[in-house]
């Protein structure tokens, strides 16, 4: 056997290790499958607050809100090749978020009603949302997993060691705040499952992130050279 190519008899090595987390997309899918099949949307409570009036429905950030669906499989298909290490710390963020969000929908499932009856305007965008409406579903919705899966993507970036350009970095952690933005503009969730994905997103980002970066942080300021009384500068 050649130890440097995957199989099943690698998958616990260390080069390929991360694979496994793989699995978790199945088991997820499954469990969030028998939630929206088998959990009426009459039995769930209803989100809003006032802010969601005041957003009005932009048919625009449909182009952000659809573009999800290439930036997290994007970002983990890039990661997964280039980058296991970052690919496996996105991975933990996700699976701690999801398991999370999943227990939340269980305990507390939740739907949304502020899908306009009539658009505003009539174009492609438009017509495509309302084709949108028809496929998803209006439940399980707080907190949003458009938001945690957006913002775990723009994390990997910032975290992967193939993407050094600072530049880079900022433009696709942008992408995942327009991308979790767009979600009341389209009006498919609430303001409150917005704001719940954040600050989901910010303590899974504690917990799988915050140590490397404190690290990171102490390795700079380590590096800072200090000032002797004289002015002069010492190692």
């Amino acid at each position: 056997m050649n130890n440097g190519r995957l199989c099943l008899r690698n998958l616990t090595s260390p080069a390929y290790r991360h694979v496994l987390l793989l699995l978790h997309w199945p088991v997820f899918g499954l469990l969030f499958f028998c939630l929206e099949l088998f959990r009426p949307a009459a039995d769930c409570y209803s989100v809003r607050c006032a802010m969601d009036e005041w957003i009005p429905f932009c048919e625009w950030f449909l182009i952000p809100y659809l573009a999800w669906f290439l930036f997290l499989p994007g970002m983990l298909g890039y990661l997964f090749f280039r980058d296991p290490r970052a690919f496996s710390n996105m991975m933990k963020f996700i699976i701690f978020t999801y398991g999370v969000t999943i227990l939340i929908y269980l305990l507390f499932p939740t739907r949304q009603d502020l899908r306009p009856a009539v658009f505003p305007r009539d174009n492609s965008l438009t017509r495509f949302m309302a084709a949108f409406y028809a496929f998803d579903t209006n439940t399980n919705v707080c907190p949003s997993i458009h938001v945690l899966g957006s913002m775990a993507a723009g994390f990997g970036a910032l975290d992967a060691g193939t993407i050094r350009s600072k530049g880079a970095k900022a433009g696709w952690m942008g992408l995942a705040l327009l991308i979790s933005v767009s979600v009341v503009f389209v009006k498919q969730h609430s303001v409150i499952d917005l704001g719940a994905g954040l600050v989901l997103s910010a303590v899974g980002w504690a917990l799988i992130y915050g140590k490397t970066a404190r690290k990171r942080a102490s390795r700079t300021s380590l590096k800072v050279p200090r000032r002797s009384v004289s002015g002069g500068e010492t190692a």
